[in-house]
């Protein structure tokens, strides 16, 4: 069924359900493309790279809730899926942590090592290359500087030591530096919609779908504070569509469970 939002010019119309909004949900699915479905009249924009990994992410089951760091859950249920992914026992792990760890997980997973690299708040460039080498980032007030302490290693655990240490010294504010703006029609999996300072917030487009118009829809996931699991959010503006949200010019908002951004705070990494 085509429908439309708002009203004269700012009018935005697309392809949806008219059922209830466990419609798009498989509960049996293990990802985010099983376990989600389409609205009539969308495909998934192409695979490959990036998109591919984010939408094989593996999701905890169906009805699962949000835990934070310590084990304790998540008493605000604003998510339509859990990601089977660790948090760590540590508040580290928070909202554009969260973003960082997806996009270093995949470079990881595509031994693109050279590719993996975050700046802190005060500038440095804390690079995963180096890391491997056996150099640890020794941190004194401002001074930032690499010491060589460990034996060469790109073991799985050596890496997410690497993405504590990240966390602990980057966040949205510097973030949002390494990243360049894009435009609402262009989104695509891997985006980030971020608003930088402190407070700030990230999250991540997840997925995205296309419909016979030209008109895109996505998908998106975030952390929070405290550290928590990463959690696709639910469209709290429309039940029908969630957990899409529409991407158009006309809607300038995009108003997500616990923050609300623009479309002019989507970014990309390089």
């Amino acid at each position: 069924m085509l429908c439309c939002i708002g009203c004269g010019h700012n009018s935005v119309a697309y392809y949806m359900p008219v059922n209830n909004d466990e419609t798009l949900i498989n509960p049996q699915g293990q990802t985010l493309q099983t376990r989600f479905k389409l609205p009539a009249g969308y495909t998934r924009t192409p695979d490959g790279g990036f998109a591919n990994y984010l939408r094989y992410l593996l999701l905890k089951k169906h009805g699962a809730d949000v835990h934070y760091y310590d084990g304790s859950t998540k008493y605000k249920n604003v998510h339509a899926a859990v990601l089977a992914m660790d948090i760590g026992d540590k508040n580290l792990q928070q909202c554009a942590d969260a973003v960082m760890r997806l996009r270093a997980e995949y470079l990881y997973a595509a031994r693109q090592y050279d590719d993996i690299h975050f700046r802190f708040t005060n500038g440095f460039d804390a690079r995963y290359d180096k890391w491997k080498e056996g150099y640890r980032i020794q941190v004194k007030g401002n001074h930032v500087a690499w010491v060589q302490t460990a034996s060469p290693s790109a073991d799985y655990k050596s890496f997410r030591q690497y993405l504590d240490v990240v966390f602990s010294y980057a966040g949205t504010l510097s973030l949002s530096k390494e990243l360049r703006p894009v435009a609402i029609q262009d989104i695509q999996p891997g985006d980030v919609f971020i608003k930088g300072g402190s407070p700030g917030h990230a999250v991540m487009v997840v997925d995205v779908a296309v419909n016979v118009l030209g008109q895109k829809i996505f998908m998106i996931a975030q952390s929070y504070m405290p550290a928590q699991d990463i959690e696709v959010l639910i469209n709290p503006s429309d039940k029908q569509l969630s957990p899409w949200y529409v991407a158009d010019t006309a809607l300038v908002s995009v108003a997500t469970p616990e923050w609300d951004f623009t479309i002019y705070d989507l970014k990309r990494f390089e």
